[in-house]
């Protein structure tokens, strides 16, 4: 799929009912697909990068999400456009960079050894719950993996945090 400049995709969007399966397809989701980007977006000019990167993704699915029913289709449209978005927000997050003097000390990676060695004395759902978010997994790719719902996963980590807190540092 071409990359566009931004504006232009949200106006493919709307364009003249296609003929093309996936291009239907697209034209079947935009109101969703236009409102998760909104809802992602941080700026105005967000939407369109968002969109262009959730249609990207999409693309790749294509000959899968062709062939479900249509409430199979939508929701699948819905995760991989939310997840490409997700995924395009943390690409483009913006880092700090360390001041020149820092320089990491031994303290630095004693603290990092220590924090995965109190992890690891924890019961078996908050350790490996710990340990994927450390890791980077957001909420959602933690549920897919544990079988746990988001709202269950946010909850235990909360709780797990607070243990961890209550055990080793008070």
């Amino acid at each position: 799929m071409p990359r566009v400049a931004n504006g232009a995709f949200f106006s493919l969007l709307y364009a003249v009912r296609p003929k093309d399966p996936f291009d239907n397809l697209l034209h079947r989701y935009r109101g969703l697909l236009y409102t998760q980007a909104r809802h992602f977006s941080r700026r105005g000019t967000d939407a369109d990068d968002l969109l262009q990167e959730a249609a990207i993704a999409l693309w790749g699915d294509r000959e899968r999400l062709l062939g479900l029913p249509a409430v199979e289709q939508a929701a699948m449209v819905w995760r991989i456009g939310r997840n490409a978005m997700i995924d395009t927000l943390r690409r483009s997050r913006p880092t700090e960079a360390l001041p020149d003097y820092y320089e990491a000390t031994a303290d630095d990676n004693t603290m990092v050894r220590e924090l995965h060695e109190r992890i690891a004395l924890m019961d078996e759902p908050d350790r490996t719950l710990l340990t994927m978010q450390l890791e980077g997994y957001s909420y959602d790719e933690i549920a897919a993996a544990t079988g746990l719902t988001e709202k269950n996963v946010s909850v235990r980590l909360v709780r797990a945090k607070e243990k961890l807190k209550k055990t080793y540092y008070i």
